[in-house]
């Protein structure tokens, strides 16, 4: 079971746009995520930070999902985060991407379903929201 943090809706982030995540990772972390989209089922960016999960070590998975059909996975080795520390994220807008910021690295990631509009975020696992702020 997967504990589920907040979810927001109606956040209408557009291009141009950023939410920065501040949060901390429990201290027997295996994996947590965060989803930005337009709801539950068009999400435009999964983001799944995975300290052993799913046979993953310590690496970032990304991936987008319509409806129940995943993309194909993006995986980025640079991996900021420490079990029982703090995270902060931020993820920025583009016309054609989403940037993620981390702790001195940042990659962009497609935005496959084109949405305009990023309106649904939630985080899941092993992670606690503190806070969210957008700009």
């Amino acid at each position: 079971h997967i504990p589920q943090g907040p979810v927001c809706t109606n956040l209408g982030l557009k291009p141009g746009q950023r939410l920065t995540v501040k949060g901390k990772i429990a201290p027997n972390a295996k994996s947590f995520m965060m989803n930005l989209g337009k709801d539950a089922t068009l999400l435009g960016l999964h983001f799944n930070p995975r300290f052993d999960a799913h046979g993953d070590v310590n690496t970032i998975v990304c991936n987008s999902k319509k409806a129940e059909e995943w993309g194909a996975e993006h995986r980025e080795t640079v991996f900021p985060f420490q079990k029982g520390g703090t995270a902060e994220i931020t993820f920025g807008v583009n016309q054609n991407d989403v940037t993620v910021h981390l702790p001195g690295h940042q990659f962009t990631f497609p935005n496959r379903l084109n949405l305009s509009v990023f309106d649904y975020f939630d985080t899941q696992g092993d992670f606690t929201l503190q806070s969210l702020s957008w700009e």
